[in-house]
């Protein structure tokens, strides 16, 4: 049943909650991990499968989220114990709740150094004329006590004062603002991009398929992994979006939708990177310090260097901006329900915590950089780990599993806006097969419990 509350906050138009939730899905995911996963993993190979992954389980979950949260009207707690109520489906939830804590705790350092890099270029651009060049000023800043830390905390700062506002005048506005803006930069920069002596080797290495990386099964767990992180899977941020919009709204298109064009920017990000890191005779797999690292080098190099410098670090700053919101947007609902605090207080308090958890974070690459906690892992990536590779597989396996087999069929089929249609019985069946065991495929995978 709907626990419809007039109070509650809702979206002013669809368009807005459409730029919304591709604006939860389009970060840092797919400028910065995106272009670095790829590159490890064969680069057509992976996107081949990656794009399978978003069609036949990413778009389904999406649209279990919508749905479970436009039908329950609630936090991503809130609408498993409404939906059912007294049963163990409400870890999925918490696990929502853990994860955008964790995530947003480690994605504002990352964040931080991109808002460092951006205010670089508005002054003409990093000084790489030292010894070392670009990875010499790069280390000398991440490993910083303190000085990460107040870019960690202006993107914080950000993040907190739009949600602070509310759902209509801060998170729908500002992606209204944010979504079109990125759009154009991606494709202004990929243009250029394009025109440079690497282009054509850029195409052949993201659409021309060497088929022998189609046998390493660890190319597959990277790009259903990367769809899971990419379209915020899991962490309850869809859930939580789909809460605030009217009943009368219509579901499948949306999800289609917002997939869609979060993979075209995904896709068009990589033309926009590979082209430059071929031109120069990078390894396209350079790993996380591609963005960082190699290509302030290659804007140097380039005469319109700090013009791409300048647009490039922006379009990456304002991307983690918009999925910073709905990370925070998680927990700030959850807890304005459970605690029964006013929007502003939870935004406050919610965001000064996930500032303080992100510390370690930052300092595990300088003062902490010898603390190691799963396995060889430092504190970042040990976070990166426990969100990406166990708590967003088990929620989204979670999500997927109560629509499948936990909610009755034909309510689900309602609530969907599906209808007892063939396309709708085909959703049903992926949640209850398909994507739970993919999704069990990466959890076992990336623990190490099965290495096929």
């Amino acid at each position: 049943m709907s626990t419809s509350n007039p109070m509650r906050e809702q979206w002013n138009s669809r368009l807005g909650f459409m730029l919304a939730a591709l604006g939860s899905a389009v970060g840092l995911g797919n400028i910065w991990r995106f272009s670095y996963v790829a590159g490890e993993n064969g680069g057509a190979a992976f996107l081949l499968i990656y794009l399978i992954c978003i069609a036949l389980i990413g778009v389904p979950i999406v649209m279990a989220e919508f749905t479970i949260g436009k039908r329950a009207q609630s936090d991503v707690v809130g609408a498993f114990q409404s939906l059912a109520p007294g049963k163990p489906w409400v870890i999925g939830g918490f696990l929502g709740v853990a994860s955008a804590f964790i995530i947003l705790a480690f994605y504002g350092v990352v964040a931080g150094w991109s808002i460092y890099y951006f205010l670089q270029y508005l002054g003409g651009g990093p000084d790489l004329a030292g010894a070392g060049g670009s990875e010499a000023f790069f280390g000398s800043f991440h490993t910083g006590a303190v000085f990460p830390l107040l870019w960690q905390f202006l993107f914080m700062f950000i993040t907190v004062g739009i949600v602070f506002v509310g759902v209509k005048k801060g998170i729908e506005k500002s992606n209204k603002l944010l979504m079109p803006l990125l759009a154009i930069l991606v494709l202004i920069l990929a243009g250029y991009s394009m025109t440079l002596d690497g282009a054509g080797e850029a195409m052949a290495f993201l659409f021309s398929p060497d088929w022998s990386a189609l046998a390493d099964p660890g190319v597959y767990i990277a790009a259903l992994s990367q769809a899971f992180f990419s379209l915020s899977l899991g962490m309850g941020a869809l859930i939580t979006y789909g809460s605030y919009l009217k009943q009368k709204e219509k579901l499948p298109g949306a999800a289609a939708g917002v997939a869609t064009m979060d993979s075209l920017f995904a896709i068009v990000a990589g033309l926009m990177i590979f082209p430059a890191v071929f031109t120069f005779g990078i390894e396209p797999g350079s790993g996380p310090g591609l963005v960082f690292v190699v290509l302030p080098e290659i804007f140097d190099s380039l005469a319109v260097g700090p013009i791409f410098g300048l647009l490039f670090f922006f379009l990456l700053s304002a991307a983690a901006v918009s999925s910073g919101v709905s990370l925070l947007e998680v927990a700030v609902a959850y807890f304005m329900r459970q605690m029964n605090w006013s929007r502003k207080t939870a935004s406050v308090i919610i965001g000064s915590i996930i500032f303080v958890l992100g510390i370690p974070a930052s300092l595990g690459f300088g003062a902490w950089s010898t603390v190691t906690i799963i396995g060889e892992n430092g504190i970042l990536d040990s976070m990166d780990f426990l969100a990406s590779y166990i708590f967003l597989p088990l929620g989204g396996m979670i999500i997927a599993l109560f629509i499948g087999w936990g909610w009755k069929k034909s309510d689900a089929l309602q609530a969907s806006d599906f209808g007892e249609t063939t396309l709708g019985t085909i959703w049903i069946w992926i949640l209850r097969i398909v994507a739970p065991l993919a999704i069990l495929a990466i959890f076992l995978y990336s623990t190490g419990i099965w290495t096929p």
